[in-house]
C-alpha cells in the first residue's frame, strides 16, 4: 500500500516538474536548450554542426518526448495493482499521458512567449507510445519466459 502512494507522489512530482518548465518564458526556455547544447559539447558532440539552425528545435521536442516517456512509465507504475497488468492499465496510462499533454499546451497559451501547439501535443503522446511499446514488449516477452 505505501508504494503506491510513492508510485503516486512520483507522478504528481513529475507532473508539477514538467508544468514548471511549461510555465518558463520563451526566452528562458530558449537559454535552458543553449544550456543543453552546450553541455552536449562537453561532451564531444557539437549538435549546431549536426543540425545546424534545427538544434535548437531538436532539444526542445526531444525533451518533449522524454518528459512524457518518463510520464507514461511512473503514471503506468501507479495504476498497475497487478504482476501481470492487462491492456486496460497501458490504454489508461497513455490517455492520462495525452491529456496531460492537451492541457500542458493550454497552459502555454498563457505564458509569455509561448503558445499552444498540437504538434507538441502530438510529440508527448508519441513519447508516451513509445513508453508503452516498450513496456507492452517487455510484459510480453517476460509472460513467454514464464510459460
Amino acid at each position: 500500500m505505501k508504494k503506491k502512494y510513492i508510485d503516486w507522489i512520483l507522478v504528481i512530482g513529475w507532473m508539477i516538474l514538467i508544468f514548471m518548465f511549461s510555465n518558463q518564458a520563451g526566452d528562458v526556455s530558449k537559454e535552458n536548450n543553449k544550456f543543453v547544447i552546450y553541455v552536449f559539447e562537453l561532451f564531444g558532440m557539437d549538435l549546431n554542426s549536426i543540425f545546424g539552425a534545427l538544434s535548437n528545435f531538436i532539444v526542445r521536442k526531444a525533451a518533449h518526448f522524454i518528459e512524457y516517456f518518463i510520464l507514461y512509465v511512473l503514471v503506468y507504475r501507479a495504476i498497475n495493482t497487478k504482476k501481470n497488468s492487462d491492456i486496460k492499465v497501458f490504454i489508461w496510462s497513455i490517455l492520462i499521458v495525452f491529456l496531460y499533454a492537451c492541457s500542458d499546451e493550454l497552459h502555454q497559451a498563457f505564458v509569455p512567449g509561448r503558445g499552444p501547439a498540437f504538434s507538441d501535443v502530438l510529440i508527448d503522446t508519441s513519447g508516451g507510445l513509445t513508453a508503452f511499446l516498450v513496456m507492452y514488449i517487455l510484459s510480453y516477452t517476460k509472460k513467454q519466459s514464464l510459460k
